[in-house]
């Protein structure tokens, strides 16, 4: 067994992520353990794009509320987390940590489609990892379930469930970053166009 010690040694950094191969998959690191993912299926993609211009046009009528970006896009949390969410959220407070090459910082909202090789990754490994850097919410959009739970810092800091909506429920998932977005789950689980 290895020391902590050795262990954080061994750990890899932004320096090593720069050198991972671009193949079509999605390379993160978590706490200096490298994580791959395969490239998304076509209802993942779907979701990402129905979600990506529903923000999109919130941000059309109000352009100082921030930017949104889908991946890939490097968001660099500390030099041993780098993060590629399926959907960001940068506010308007918070441009400085947009740089040319990518972010700098936790956004203040991060959004991630579930599949079977990311769900438990996504909602624990991640979670505790946006948690920890200051995300100021995180949505889990589950297409299994068509649900979308959402994930606000309590007063000790820690992201807790606030609210999980379904589309058999109507829900619509609204947000105090956004004020005024609304997102029909009906509209963004619906089967196709």
């Amino acid at each position: 067994m290895r020391s902590p010690a050795a262990r954080a040694d061994m750990r890899l950094t932004y320096d090593d992520f720069v050198l991972f191969p671009d193949d079509g998959k999605r390379h993160e690191i978590i706490d200096g353990e490298h994580y791959v993912t395969p490239a998304p299926n076509v209802r993942h993609q779907r979701l990402v794009g129905r979600l990506l211009y529903e923000i999109e046009r919130y941000l059309r009528a109000n352009p100082h509320a921030g930017e949104v970006f889908a991946a890939p896009l490097d968001v660099v949390l500390s030099h041993f987390d780098v993060v590629e969410p399926d959907l960001l959220f940068v506010a308007g407070d918070q441009t400085d940590i947009l740089t040319e090459k990518n972010v700098q910082g936790p956004p203040a909202l991060v959004i991630e489609v579930l599949s079977k090789s990311t769900r438990k990754r996504d909602a624990q490994t991640k979670r505790r990892l946006f948690e920890r850097t200051g995300v100021r919410e995180y949505w889990l959009v589950d297409p299994e379930l068509d649900a979308v739970q959402v994930f606000r810092p309590t007063a000790e800091g820690r992201l807790a469930r606030v609210a999980e909506l379904t589309a058999e429920d109507g829900g619509v998932v609204t947000t105090p970053l956004l004020p005024g977005c609304q997102i029909d789950l009906r509209e963004l689980f619906r089967a196709h166009i």
